[in-house]
């Protein structure tokens, strides 16, 4: 009788199925809503608004003899469109890294690897003399491969992954010691360097061309694609290790695998809108409330929840303060801060 009443009927695990489709479709649709609206929005708000009939008509009768015109096509467009293909490469970066790890707290700014990608692309600048995002967004790819390999290793991931906090002090302290190497550059370097490096550091996505979005859209092609790809083996190893050795997953490749491709997204990342906290945290929490445990849902969404985060930060950053501007980092970590509170809270009572 016991067994009986345990096992669930089939009728309620058809209702459950029901439920979690409808729950996915609702998901889906909301994000594809929410990243319509506010890449309008994105178009025709900032320190000049631009009615919304003059956005459109920008969009499909673009007239090069109107300033407005030109305003939305040359600056609006890029930042929008970089806005989302931000957002989408660390919502993906930090839905892996979770996967990985099996840590609800992991992402890219928490563990490092945006400071790690910060180090390079200043390095880059003050070095080299790099001032275009096609110059260094490799140092901004290997400054975030390294600092991740330096904090999976320190923090024990591959043993501990469901440990937060071994992988969060262990991601403090690279951030801190990348904090004080970024500074010694910064204060030996040239004005032009720390007038650069000012504006990029507070993660903003403004001022930014098509080169960049060009970047950004193939790290972000390659990165996604190889994310996709991870989501099945993700499935099999979120069973545990043995588990999924059993089913034909080797955790070793999929570890090195993952990596790779958060490095492959992270880093453009980082180097085009700067080191931009908390969007890779949340974004993967709501994928999971409205697509399940499955990951071939929650990266996808992952992806779309995080472009409409970031793409939202930086549309209420610029009508916060006219005609001043916030940058979207500061509003994505104003955001972010109180949902991973929440999250170590949540997390520690499951725990206890």
């Amino acid at each position: 009788m016991t067994s009986s009443a345990a096992a669930p009927s089939p009728g309620s695990r058809s209702r459950s199925g029901a439920n979690l489709a409808r729950r996915r479709r609702r998901g889906v649709a909301l994000g594809l809503f929410a990243l319509l609206v506010l890449g309008f929005l994105g178009l025709a708000t900032g320190s000049r608004p631009i009615p919304p009939g003059t956005a459109l008509a920008a969009l499909f009768h673009h007239d090069p003899s109107n300033d407005l015109h030109l305003i939305v096509s040359v600056l609006r467009i890029p930042r929008t469109l970089l806005a989302m293909l931000v957002g989408a490469a660390l919502g993906l970066a930090g839905a892996l890294m979770q996967a990985a790890t099996r840590n609800p707290l992991a992402e890219p700014g928490l563990l490092g690897i945006s400071a790690g990608a910060s180090v390079a692309v200043i390095l880059a600048i003050a070095a080299f003399q790099l001032h275009n995002m096609a110059g260094y967004v490799w140092f901004g790819m290997l400054g975030a491969g390294l600092a991740g390999a330096a904090v999976f290793l320190l923090g024990r991931a591959h043993l501990s992954g469901t440990d937060p906090v071994r992988l969060v002090l262990a991601g403090a302290g690279i951030s801190v010691v990348l904090g004080a190497v970024t500074g010694l550059v910064i204060m030996n370097a040239p004005l032009s360097v720390l007038d650069n490096f000012r504006n990029w550091a507070a993660g903003s996505v403004e001022g930014r061309d098509m080169g960049a979005v060009a970047v950004m859209a193939v790290a972000l092609a390659c990165g996604g694609g190889l994310a996709l790809a991870l989501a099945g083996p993700l499935n099999a190893l979120a069973l545990g290790q043995e588990l999924g050795q059993t089913l034909g997953v080797r955790p070793a490749r999929i570890w090195a695998l993952t990596c790779l491709a958060v490095m492959v997204l992270a880093g453009p990342a980082t180097a085009a809108a700067g080191p931009i906290g908390f969007i890779g945290l949340v974004a993967p929490h709501l994928a999971r409330m409205a697509g399940g445990p499955d990951y071939r849902w929650i990266l996808p969404l992952s992806a779309l929840f995080a472009a409409s985060l970031l793409l939202g930060a930086d549309v209420i950053g610029r009508v916060l303060a006219p005609p001043s501007e916030i940058a979207a980092g500061i509003i994505a970590t104003l955001i972010g801060g109180p949902f991973f509170v929440w999250t170590v809270r949540k997390f520690r009572l499951a725990r206890l």
